[in-house]
């Protein structure tokens, strides 16, 4: 599995702890920061999103101080589905089942190495179930919202 991962200033620290469980789920690419000297988080939002996109059947994390901004800059990329988790798991799980999530989300500032490393795991371990599943996630990639959808 190929995983991306980026962040901003806030994140920095969680990024950093988080090596040691990234790479027993695959090959990590480290796409930034390198320090916790201010960034832009759409920068590193950018740079994940678009080497997931390029890389099939690749996944991403992205990490800034709250994971809000992250993830909004995140899925405005068309088939990124970012979805921010800060709890140990519970929130990892459903964004895979349910929405097929090909980005994790994390909030440097809310949660603790150990809650992350959790919430990576059961990302990674998380199959998307399909069935009912997979027309909404169809919706969500053609924008067919509102009445008419």
């Amino acid at each position: 599995m190929e995983i991306f991962i980026g962040c901003d200033h806030a994140g920095f620290t969680l990024k950093e702890a988080l090596g040691e469980v990234l790479a027993s789920f695959g090959t990590v690419h480290d796409l930034g920061t390198k320090s916790e000297g201010r960034v832009d988080y759409p920068d590193f939002s950018k740079r994940v999103c678009e080497s997931v996109l390029g890389t099939p059947e690749s996944f991403g994390i992205l990490i800034c101080g709250t994971g809000i901004g992250m993830s909004i800059a995140a899925n405005r990329f068309r088939g990124i589905r970012a979805a921010l988790c800060n709890d140990a798991g519970f929130c990892a799980h459903f964004a895979r089942a349910h929405n097929n999530a090909n980005i994790l989300c994390l909030g440097g500032r809310l949660v603790t190495p150990d809650v992350a490393m959790e919430s990576v795991r059961v990302f990674f371990t998380t199959s998307f179930e399909q069935g009912r599943h997979a027309g909404r996630v169809t919706k969500i990639e053609t924008c067919a919202f509102g009445e008419n959808a």
